[in-house]
């Protein structure tokens, strides 16, 4: 469908959370829909695409289908509201109103609320999550249309960040230069002793400060990148499956092939006709 087409069942959901150290993520994940996630109270660091950085109470992060990420609440209790949705869910007027709406949802977003329109935001949230509560013919279509309003508010009194995200507020600069190196190598033969030489740490302890700040293994970040950018490809070219785990960074396309259902949940050749 094209931007704002209307169709079928909703599936808008919202749902509200308090999370802290204790709740740990199994791993990165991605959903077949959108997801907005927003931050009451507390912070939290993202890991999505190639690159991390936190989140603190008034900002939002707009996450497109399939997109890797990995959450983590290690700043203590943090207190966060998912929205879930579809890109039919939104009317192609509040799409138009939305600021560079195209890249807006075609790429990791954040956006933050100001101090004085919080209120509103919240409440909007808030009455979204109670109509999950209701069990009738209405419910679908109210949701819908908070996601409207919701979408409007932030359109209107959000500061929309410019910049990839692992260049916003990250505070761990020897992690953070770590990943860019990643990000700006992942193609080449990269081992964890390469990104550690470039840093000026060694492998053991890069590792472990990697592990404390990003929540993942700097071997598993590795794979990560290379798979978000393989996945990118496999959209945006024509290339052989072989050709692309190569491009990536992958000596073995099994491995490559094994490595991105494991994380995608569908092998790289059906993730072509989604």
């Amino acid at each position: 469908m094209g931007i704002g087409e209307q169709g079928g069942t909703c599936s808008v959901h919202a749902e509200t959370k308090k999370r802290d150290q204790t709740y740990v993520m199994s791993g990165h994940h991605c959903h077949q829909s959108y997801e907005l996630f927003y931050v009451h109270q507390g912070a939290c660091r993202f890991l999505i695409a190639d690159g991390f950085f936190d989140l603190r109470a008034g900002d939002f992060i707009l996450i497109p289908p399939l997109f890797l990420h990995y959450t983590r609440y290690m700043f203590g209790p943090c207190t966060r509201t998912v929205v879930m949705f579809d890109r039919r869910d939104v009317t192609g007027e509040v799409m138009r109103a939305m600021p560079q709406a195209e890249q807006l949802f075609s790429a990791a977003a954040v956006f933050r609320a100001p101090q004085s329109g919080r209120g509103r935001l919240e409440a909007c949230l808030e009455q979204m999550e109670a109509e999950e509560r209701v069990d009738d013919g209405c419910s679908g279509p109210l949701r819908r249309f908070k996601l409207q309003e919701l979408l409007l508010l932030c359109a209107r009194s959000c500061d929309f960040l410019p910049g990839r995200p692992n260049d916003l507020r990250t505070t761990d600069s020897h992690v953070l230069k770590a990943a860019r190196y990643i990000s700006d190598n992942y193609m080449q033969p990269l081992t964890t002793e390469d990104v550690a030489g470039a840093v000026g740490f060694s492998p053991s302890y890069l590792s472990r400060r990697f592990r404390s700040s990003a929540g993942i293994g700097l071997h598993e970040y590795i794979v990560f990148v290379r798979l978000q950018h393989a996945a990118r490809e496999l959209l945006e070219t024509a290339d052989s499956i072989t050709t692309i785990a190569l491009r990536c960074g992958f000596s073995d396309s099994n491995y490559f092939k094994d490595s991105f259902k494991k994380k995608f949940g569908v092998t790289p050749r059906d993730y072509r006709k989604l």
